[in-house]
């Protein structure tokens, strides 16, 4: 690509910056049309909310405004590699996309849309696509050279399904075909596939690991969302919620970048809203698994008693050992008895445990919804905490960045 040409597609940041979601309404509404069966593999969900809008239209920006330097891009690359690998993305797959982003570029920018600039985008993109597709090259690569592991999509049986709180099931998967799976690290989350019969077609999602590593099975914990037939971002789990033991469902190889550090000393400090604890309790069952038993401090907040999931295996927990520290804010507290100072009522405010959480070279770890990941980090950034000791992870299309 030439200056002229990255001159071009600077040009056209203005108008992408305003229509920006008219493009992406645009590339989504073009895309599911001539190709239904990518249907199959976008989260339709993220569709109804704009969620997925919105991240494609914050990556296109991006691009754009770095076009003169798309390496600074590389971490946010490897995150959205890392997703595609788990969703067993193709490269003939990007040759669509492309087709149709061009296509709708063309829509937005209407008559100024001269065949030089559609020019310098094809260009542009073709070069984004290829570092894409090398990226997943080497990822699909890594990932079948680990003992048990798999690309694409593997069979597992729901051996086991526990109640963990009034709207959080625990389901053990065990792969179908009885041989090894993979080790993982803590925080890391598998892709599920499944048919959900008011859509009438398959539907991914990624679910968090909510165990340390067992060889026998994986664990997620999954929240039953409020989904209707026009906003379908509840369907995946209210139709894992119907699913009974012995079903068998389709699972990627563990994947993604949000975990903890391999053979780090350093202490853990993890925040948590909702069912944003599943990676937590990864790392913490980790952590009470090894034997350097790393000082930990988990403050985690949702709406009441009710829908704490494993609450209690953490009371246990917490009794037992004497490196993990808890606080616990409830946006309600169901009952006026006397509860420790570490249950808190209201939404989870960091100040009330800034000394408890300010550990020596702590790492901070961050899940939850938007709203929550935001306010939790500029706290910490507050408290003078460096940026590069904390991680986070919001569920969904990531749309912040932090750093």
């Amino acid at each position: 690509m030439n200056q002229y040409q990255k001159d071009l597609i600077k040009a056209t940041i203005p108008i992408l910056r305003s229509s920006g979601e008219d493009l992406t309404s645009y590339f989504y509404t073009r895309m599911f049309k001539n190709h239904p069966e990518l249907k199959n593999i976008f989260n339709m969900g993220n569709q109804a909310n704009g969620k997925q809008k919105s991240a494609l239209a914050n990556a296109v920006l991006a691009y754009a405004e770095n076009i003169e330097n798309p390496g600074v891009l590389i971490n946010a690359l490897k995150g959205i590699g890392t997703k595609h690998r788990s969703l067993n993305i193709q490269p003939e797959q990007y040759k669509i996309v492309g087709t149709q982003l061009i296509a709708s570029i063309a829509e937005v920018v209407g008559e100024a849309a001269t065949p030089e600039i559609l020019e310098a985008w094809t260009i542009a993109y073709n070069q984004l696509a290829e570092i894409m597709i090398d990226l997943e090259k080497e990822l699909y690569k890594e990932n079948a050279a680990k003992s048990g592991s798999w690309n694409g999509w593997r069979n597992f049986a729901i051996k086991k399904i526990t109640d963990e709180s009034s709207e959080i099931k625990s389901f053990y998967l065990y792969p179908e075909d009885g041989q090894k799976i993979t080790d993982f690290h803590s925080g890391q989350y598998i892709s599920v596939h499944v048919f959900v019969p008011e859509l009438g077609f398959m539907q991914p999602r990624q679910y968090s690991l909510s165990s340390g590593f067992n060889p026998e099975y994986y664990r997620i914990s999954v929240k039953k969302e409020i989904g209707m037939d026009s906003n379908p971002s509840g369907l995946v789990s209210n139709t894992l919620h119907l699913k009974t033991e012995g079903d068998v469902i389709s699972i990627s190889a563990p994947a993604g970048l949000f975990h903890l550090e391999k053979d780090s000393e350093n202490p853990l400090v993890l925040i948590s809203g909702g069912v944003g604890l599943t990676p937590m309790l990864s790392m913490l069952e980790t952590n009470a698994n090894s034997i350097q038993n790393k000082k930990t401090v988990w403050v985690h907040g949702c709406r009441n008693e009710s829908v704490h999931a494993f609450k209690d295996q953490i009371a246990s927990l917490k009794e037992e050992v004497k490196w993990l520290e808890t606080f616990t804010f409830y946006d309600s507290l169901e009952s006026s008895e006397n509860h420790s100072n570490q249950i808190i009522e209201g939404r989870v405010d960091l100040n009330k445990c800034k000394d408890a959480i300010l550990l020596d070279d702590a790492k901070f770890y961050i899940c939850g919804p938007e709203v929550f990941i935001k306010k939790q980090y500029q706290t910490l950034i507050d408290f003078n905490v460096n940026h590069e000791n904390i991680f986070y992870e919001e569920f969904g299309p990531q749309i912040i960045n932090l750093n």
